[in-house]
């Protein structure tokens, strides 16, 4: 069975924001606007949702981390050089305690 994996369409920020804004200054329903950009409805509500959470880091875009994220993501890259600095140490350390013959 062979089939194609659909590609998701990707939408930058600005975009977003336009779509936003006509559903809610124009008072344009949700399914005609979803309807007229070729939009799934579902994906305009999780817009909406996102933006009313948290209107300044709503769509960070690709690359671009909300805050806590980048704080996580840099958090982890410090775990993983102190695990790699205590693993050398740990084989320095089994090398050096070595009695001589």
């Amino acid at each position: 069975m062979n089939q194609e994996k659909e590609k998701r369409q990707k939408y930058d920020k600005e975009f977003k924001l336009e779509i936003l804004r006509l559903v809610s200054e124009q008072k344009r329903p949700i399914a005609q606007v979803a309807r007229d950009f070729g939009i799934g409805e579902n994906t305009i509500y999780k817009w909406k949702k996102a933006f009313e959470e948290d209107p300044v880091n709503a769509f960070p875009g690709t690359g671009h981390l909300k805050p806590e994220d980048e704080q996580f993501r840099q958090l982890k890259r410090d775990l993983e050089r102190v695990t790699e600095e205590r693993d050398i140490l740990k084989k320095a350390l089994a090398i050096f305690s070595k009695t001589p013959r």
